[in-house]
């Protein structure tokens, strides 16, 4: 009798202790905590067909464990660790598709649910692009301020931007964050502004720093003093050019027709040398003069020239003046 107790009671004992290790093992389970993911070769700045090597572990934890390494959501290898050491995952960075965020996730075998670890981001790095160095303009003169601009259209951001002039550096760094140019205010002062300007871009991309073009300002023609007074003096000779084809259909073709009709007209006085009176003698000669008609005027002037010739000489009597009124 005493036996059979003592074995039931050994028995009981053997239960509990099973039920205690298997709540200790399910609680264990249970305490798996987050992962830690870590780079251990490479770096975050990755270039083309660049290998990059992970690791993720869980402590603590019991094994079994299953790690799983994530891409954005989207599961890219898995690897089981029976004992305490870390899940190695390597990748080769082959494409711009190949950066970006990287998780893993530890959780057992048999069980649904795990944690996930920090994450990784990979950037590709992308040489850049020979820079363009340009302006708005070309030509410029002194006094005048003027930009210019530094761009590389390719390669992996940030880019940093230097002008010089000649061999000087003739501005700070200008490091742009964005896909823009980079851009400069001079003022040319002299002419020694008028030199060779460049301009050089880099990034984080190893040994990859390049130069742009040449680019030259050319001095701008100024107007001398003489400049405007040759445009007045043009534009006089333009206006009384057209003052003189306006005048000749009003003024002078009018003229011409007037004179041309005067000179149908008789040109001459009248002269006769038949005696005007019976009482003159005949060495007495009257002249008549009748100045031609003008066409505006309405009167025409009618001379009488008295001449008597002498032995001694000529003596001319005073000349006799009238006006006619002629109407038609």
């Amino acid at each position: 009798m005493q036996k059979m107790l003592f074995l039931a009671i050994l028995l009981f004992s053997y239960f509990q202790m099973s039920q205690q290790i298997q709540k200790t093992t399910a609680n264990e389970k249970e305490m798996v905590s987050n992962p830690k993911l870590v780079l251990v070769q490479g770096t975050l700045n990755v270039v083309m067909k660049q290998n990059v090597t992970l690791s993720c572990l869980s402590e603590p934890g019991s094994p079994p464990v299953r790690y799983a390494l994530f891409k954005h959501n989207q599961q890219v290898s898995a690897l089981n660790r029976s004992d305490l050491s870390p899940a190695l995952f390597t990748l080769t960075i082959s494409s711009a598709s190949d950066a970006g965020e990287y998780k893993c996730k530890a959780e057992y075998n048999n069980s649904s649910g795990g944690k996930y670890s920090n994450s990784l981001n990979f950037t590709l790095l992308e040489p850049i692009s020979k820079p363009v160095l340009s302006s708005p303009t070309s030509r410029a003169k002194k006094g005048q301020n003027v930009t210019l601009s530094c761009f590389s259209e390719n390669g992996s951001l940030p880019i940093t931007y230097l002008f010089f002039k000649g061999t000087q550096n003739i501005s700070p760094q200008k490091t742009m964050q964005k896909r823009e140019a980079a851009v400069i205010l001079l003022f040319i002062n002299s002419l020694s502004d008028f030199g060779t300007y460049k301009c050089k871009a880099n990034n984080s991309f190893p040994n990859n720093t390049k130069y742009s073009n040449s680019f030259n300002f050319t001095l701008a023609e100024e107007r001398s003093h003489s400049q405007p007074l040759i445009i007045s003096l043009g534009l006089i000779l333009l206006l009384l050019a057209i003052g003189l084809a306006l005048a000749i259909p009003f003024f002078i073709i009018p003229l011409y027709k007037a004179k041309k009709f005067k000179s149908t007209r008789p040109s001459i006085g009248l002269t006769s040398t038949v005696n005007a009176e019976e009482s003159y003698t005949e060495n007495e000669v009257i002249y008549s003069e009748i100045e031609p008609l003008r066409p505006e005027e309405e009167y025409m002037n009618f001379s009488i020239i008295r001449r008597e010739e002498e032995k001694a000489g000529k003596r001319a009597c005073s000349t006799v003046y009238s006006k006619i009124l002629i109407r038609d």
